[in-house]
């Protein structure tokens, strides 16, 4: 009955463009790695880029979240779009030239990523309290988790069907979703005044360092899980001799965790934030314990002379 009352409250255009927005933030990574691996034929640049390109993302979003605060969602929204169209742009030029442009690009468009996902959650926030529905808040940020979750089961998958076509084509398809749904989004969506500050500065609630340290370092843990986890996947993928399939194959991935934030909002209150917290992150480690034993025990099948690649940088 809660998710059900979101659509009353928030109208039903803004779930799928809402989601569509969200897209190019799930594609970015993987049609980086596929377009720079495609160009100097080295994983391992395409990876470093691709690391860079994330670091990138996480310096970007304070900032982004700053300018949010002072200049208005609506506007800092549209304009985050325009500018990652634009990185996107000097990123497919670059991948024709050196290797310090294409690492100098990919980390362009990591720093204008649209942080829709951020700004979405804002928006849930300031929408059940202006129309005094304060009871849907969890089922909306459930929602929303749902939703990332999802984005990454539909974005690599779209991605690997269209690297099947060619290694431009992900890239493109990401500049199509920019400006078809990011954008509109921004412009329909977003709330468009800043945030209202408070007027004395002591009245700024206080941000524990040491937990957040702690969550900081937890987030670093699971980027390097998933970053190592697509490397792999798309390496994989290429030695069998179906590229198209890394997308596919990643996209699982995305599943369990949409089913989880999704469930959110059923578990019982007595199951706290802190026993969810280690009880996942035990899952997790175990999964990955048991992915790094299959990967020992499953060998990919050699490929043949004429689908061997040239390059020894590969």
């Amino acid at each position: 009955m809660s998710y059900r009352s979101l659509l009353r409250v928030a109208g039903v255009g803004f779930f799928p463009l809402g989601f569509l927005a969200r897209l190019p933030y799930a594609t970015s990574a993987l049609s980086t790695l596929i377009l720079l691996q495609a160009a100097p034929h080295s994983y391992t640049f395409a990876g470093l880029a691709s690391a860079a390109q994330s670091i990138a993302i996480a310096v970007g979003g304070p900032l982004v979240g700053a300018m949010t605060d002072r200049h208005g969602h609506r506007s800092v929204g549209a304009a985050a779009a325009v500018a990652n169209f634009a990185a996107w742009s000097a990123l497919l030029t670059a991948s024709h030239g050196s290797r310090a442009g294409m690492f100098a690009a990919a980390a362009l468009v990591g720093l204008t990523q649209p942080q829709v996902g951020p700004l979405v959650r804002v928006h849930w926030s300031r929408l059940v309290q202006s129309r005094n529905e304060h009871h849907l808040l969890s089922p909306a940020l459930s929602y929303e988790a749902s939703a990332d979750e999802l984005s990454f089961v539909a974005g690599p998958a779209f991605v690997g069907l269209l690297a099947s076509l060619s290694p431009l084509a992900p890239a493109v398809a990401t500049m199509a979703l920019l400006a078809a749904s990011t954008l509109p989004f921004a412009l329909i969506y977003a709330h468009p005044t800043t945030h209202q500050q408070p007027s004395d500065r002591g009245e700024r609630p206080y941000l524990p360092r040491r937990p957040l340290a702690v969550m900081f370092l937890a987030m670093v843990a699971m980027g390097a899980i998933f970053g190592a986890v697509q490397t792999a996947v798309t390496a994989y993928a290429s030695t069998i001799g179906e590229p198209g399939a890394s997308g596919l194959v990643y996209a699982e991935f995305g599943i369990g965790s949409a089913l989880a934030g999704a469930a959110c909002a059923w578990l019982p209150q007595k199951f706290s934030l802190r026993a969810r917290y280690v009880s996942f992150a035990a899952i997790l480690c175990a999964g990955m314990l048991i992915l790094f034993i299959g990967a020992q025990l499953v060998s990919a099948p050699p490929r043949s002379r004429s689908q061997a690649s040239p390059s020894p940088h590969t």
